[in-house]
């Protein structure tokens, strides 16, 4: 009887530790799936122009600095995720150009466009559009198509800015979309060809330097063409991607004035006008 009395208590007991372990371990599971510093991937179509930019490169103490090259005239970049823009807010601030994303990939369109094109230009100020780059889902040339179809062609009005190909950081997947260097120079090649095809236009390349080092090699061949908007935010722009001696535009900061993203174009408002005339 006292052996039976003891295997009943050391069951009874290992039944009870383990009622106890039960909730312990799932509450754990649970916590986990729900951990806010976990990395979540956006939902498509969600991604806007520099937001790997803190993440990779960091942000300065003093970000917003100015070039010594020239003078510098502000602009800022819009997306959805500002929804409808003060635009007079920002023209009496000072900022007399602007970008509007336009689409991404070959599967979304800025739900805000319409407000953000137009009412940037109602105020006065010189716009263009960009498209935010997934080179793993269609072609360079699919992607320049489906841009200048939905809001980012170009006409000589004085007021429209050339598009721009937004390549950076793939807020979805691998850094570099799955692409060697080479095939990633192929795929920006394939869509800037298109576009000024399509418009008569070389496209604006937006990037930064470590992404560019990175998935490109550092190339140097656009260059030539196409006018380099550099992402730094810091009191000095840095290195610039192989082959551009100086930037036209610099993306600076994320958390300026009204909408975030302001930019500086590197030289006087004459010379947005002349990048507008092409």
């Amino acid at each position: 009887m006292r052996v039976h009395r003891s295997g009943t208590t050391l069951a009874g007991a290992a039944l009870a530790a383990l009622a106890l372990l039960l909730p312990l371990s799932l509450s754990g599971t649970a916590s986990a799936a729900q951990d806010p510093g976990a990395r979540q991937t956006p939902a498509r179509g969600s991604a806007y122009m520099g937001m790997g930019v803190i993440a990779h490169d960091g942000q300065g103490a003093k970000p917003g600095g100015v070039s010594a090259l020239a003078a510098q005239t502000e602009g800022v970049d819009v997306s959805s995720h500002n929804g409808n823009v003060a635009w007079q807010t920002l023209w009496n601030s000072g900022v007399k150009w602007a970008y509007v994303k336009a689409t991404e990939g070959t599967y979304y369109k800025n739900t805000y466009f319409t407000q953000q094109y137009n009412g940037s230009y109602n105020v006065g100020m010189i716009r263009g559009t960009y498209h935010f780059a997934t080179p793993d889902t269609t072609t360079g040339a699919a992607q320049a198509d489906y841009f200048v179809n939905n809001g980012g062609g170009w006409s000589k009005d004085g007021r429209t800015l050339p598009g721009a190909l937004d390549i950076e950081w793939n807020p979805y997947g691998a850094t570099c979309y799955g692409k060697t260097q080479s095939g990633m120079v192929a795929w920006i090649r394939d869509f800037v060809d298109r576009y000024k095809a399509r418009t008569g236009r070389d496209p604006v390349i937006y990037t930064a330097t470590s992404w560019w080092t990175q998935c490109t090699g550092n190339y140097g061949g656009f260059a030539g063409a196409n006018p380099l908007w550099i992402a730094r935010y810091a009191s000095e722009v840095g290195t610039l991607p192989a082959g551009w001696g100086y930037y036209t535009m610099w993306q600076y900061t994320s958390s300026g004035p009204t909408v975030g993203d302001h930019n500086h174009f590197n030289g006087d408002y004459s010379r947005v006008q002349a990048l507008a005339n092409g």
